[in-house]
């Protein structure tokens, strides 16, 4: 199933409880202290749709199944960092050749020619191996 995109009008509504930060096409970035809020209230016997409910969350807004995808996130994160894993900002690990931002054309111009030299470098260590593999040097 496709998951459906905010309109102007629902990431307003949205934007207006107190416990979003933040609200993209098609996600909702809520706010540690309710995040926090939430996992203490489910260990205190509340199911995930009624928290969500009490927060002012309109269910069909967000998605019927969003409140438990999340409760249970953060309960994952809970149990794993405590209290902090949910306050503090996490961030995503950049890998292999994501980048934030693009590199200009000097910058690009000039890692090609640096690989460009360690490519060549290699070549002739290759090159002189091999010769000197079959006892020519």
């Amino acid at each position: 199933m496709k998951r459906m995109k905010f309109t102007d009008q629902e990431k307003e509504i949205l934007l207006k409880n107190e416990n979003v930060v933040d609200v993209g096409e098609t996600k909702i970035k809520y706010s540690a202290k309710f995040k926090l809020k939430a996992v203490q209230e489910y260990y205190a016997g509340n199911t995930p749709q009624t928290i969500f409910l009490n927060a002012d969350f309109d269910i069909d807004l967000i998605g019927r199944k969003n409140p438990e995808k999340n409760v249970k996130r953060w309960r994952n994160i809970y149990k794993a960092q405590g209290e902090q894993g949910l306050l503090e900002k996490r961030r995503r690990k950049v890998t292999g050749k994501q980048r934030t931002k693009p590199l200009s054309l000097e910058e690009e111009v000039k890692q090609l020619k640096a690989k460009n030299v360690l490519l060549e470098a290699e070549n002739n260590f290759l090159k002189k191996l091999k010769a000197l593999e079959r006892g020519l040097i």
